[in-house]
């Protein structure tokens, strides 16, 4: 395996359409603007041969075996194939009912009112229809944050979802309305565990997926003593303005349980002595830009983590409030980085004159950062030879948006959008070739949508029209209006500005 340029050996019959698109049969996309991460930079007019599961060579006019499918890659970009990880999969069968809301109007939704709702074919529909569409999107390994799993039943559709997909997944096992310390040590969790999942098996992993409440107590102990006792790694939503703070950190800390094997989910509103924690211990954070700016967990901290030296990866968080891609985690989290780097200097009676944050940070921070997170740097990632395939290519000559490209890794973040991804490659086997979904998907894509119809059914028939409509379209208290000089509060007392001034 090698990154040398080599010679072009014998040339390669070209893929004509994903007929020529087997499995097990060897792959080169040619000519391409290669992203490979792990070294920086890009390669230009570059081919990726893979063989089998894995990324054989990188570099300019590979020499390939015969019998060899080629992909032509020119005027497109190939990037490793992108890393979600903190994914709430099981709510995307209620896609958007929350794009107006609060962190507490989705508290009181799930964990108050109507969480308990979800049935196991729900869990089903919700990651059935993330698992495909987040593949369509280049996402090739997503972590399901699944705290809807309040039943073995509920546990065992999200994994049969997972299954029935060609990406590569973690469960991250939890229940929003039980006690970690309860269900994690307990005999129907250690079953699920043993009966669905096999040690070493890249292709879908399990974490341990709760909060730590700040309770002097600490009763989340138990929970991290069976992820200890069973080698599994934890996520946990840490520095949520007003649920989760720096009482969990300190606990954590002050029990031995703050470890490389730990992801902070948010990681907005904790103190410097917090991060100093997260940092001296290993710990990584995943950043849910678009969801940190609109529900108020703090803003989001890549400002800090970078100080800090935090590493970190990204993640869309839910869809039942946003856009599920990491075209628009990318560019949320840089323009949210550089905007309170712009504020900060203003407020200071300064301008910034160097972005510190790149683009091609971010694009690292969706790719090889995610994979660090999950523990799978050494399995995917990044374009290395030896590396597993998990290949995205972005290119779509229909769309004037992808010409020319001059920053690579700039046209990703700013330019490019899911409906660019022209082909998705996972295990070394091609899932999307010329923006169709290949196998399987499309029949899983359509399943899904019609399951995920019969869950808004199912809730709309069970908390009533007024309820859904409340929770669909929350309503605002009234507000005072402002005055000013060319607008005034009508001498009816009804609120409502009447406008002075010519015409009027």
């Amino acid at each position: 395996m090698t990154m040398d340029t080599a010679s072009a050996g014998p040339s390669p019959r070209p893929a004509t359409g994903p007929g020529d698109l087997v499995p097990g049969r060897p792959v080169v996309f040619r000519r391409a603007t290669v992203l490979t991460v792990d070294t920086g930079g890009f390669v230009e007019d570059g081919d990726v041969l893979v063989a089998g599961e894995r990324i054989e060579a990188v570099g300019r006019d590979l020499a390939v075996p015969g019998g060899t499918a080629e992909i032509d890659a020119s005027g497109g970009i190939l990037m490793p194939g992108m890393v979600d990880t903190h994914r709430h999969m099981y709510q995307t069968a209620l896609r958007g009912i929350g794009a107006d809301w609060t962190l507490s109007q989705y508290f009181a939704f799930c964990y108050l009112n109507w969480g308990r709702l979800f049935r196991p074919q729900d869990i089903h529909a919700g990651n059935l229809l993330a698992a495909v569409e987040a593949l369509d999107a280049g996402v090739t390994t997503t972590l399901d944050w699944s705290h809807g799993l309040r039943t073995p039943e509920h546990a065992d559709a999200a994994v049969d979802a997972l299954r029935a997909t060609p990406g590569r997944y973690v469960l991250a096992y939890g229940n929003l309305l039980g006690a970690p310390w309860e269900w994690a040590g307990g005999a129907d969790f250690r079953s699920f565990a043993a009966r669905r999942f096999t040690p070493g098996d890249d292709m879908l992993g399990l974490q341990l997926a709760f909060d730590v409440t700040g309770d002097p107590a600490f009763p989340e102990r138990a929970a991290f003593e069976a992820a200890r006792d069973m080698g599994l790694r934890v996520t946990t939503h840490a520095g949520v303005w007003g649920a989760t703070n720096d009482d969990g950190i300190r606990l954590m800390w002050d029990h031995g349980f703050m470890t490389p094997e730990v992801t902070y989910v948010h990681a907005a509103s904790l103190s410097p002595d917090s991060y100093h924690r997260i940092a001296a211990t290993g710990g990584t954070v995943s950043v849910s830009a678009e969801s940190e700016l609109n529900a108020g967990q703090g803003y989001p901290p890549t400002w800090r983590l970078r100080r800090y030296g935090i590493p970190v990866s990204l993640s869309v968080d839910s869809g039942m409030w946003w856009s599920a891609d990491l075209f628009s985690a990318m560019r949320s989290t840089l323009s949210a980085d550089r905007a309170r780097e712009h504020m900060a200097a203003h407020s200071a009676g300064k301008t910034v004159v160097h972005n510190r944050l790149r683009a091609e940070d971010v694009v690292r921070w969706a790719t090889l950062g995610g994979a660090r997170a999950l523990g799978l740097d050494s399995v995917t990632g990044s374009i290395t030879p030896g590396k597993k395939a998990d290949l995205v290519l972005v290119k779509n000559d229909r769309s004037p948006v992808m010409h020319p490209v001059v920053h690579p890794y700039g046209h990703v973040v700013f330019q490019a959008g899911r409906g660019d991804v022209h082909t998705v490659m996972v295990d070394g086997t091609v899932v999307k070739y010329g923006h169709e979904l290949l196998g399987d998907a499309p029949v899983a894509a359509r399943a899904a949508a019609a399951a995920a119809a019969g869950t808004v059914e199912h809730f709309r028939g069970a908390m009533g029209e007024e309820e859904w409509r409340a929770a669909r379209e929350p309503g605002l208290p009234d507000a005072e209006p402002v005055t000013g000089p060319y607008t005034y509060a009508s001498p009816d007392g009804d609120g409502e500005p009447e406008r002075r001034g010519p015409g009027a």
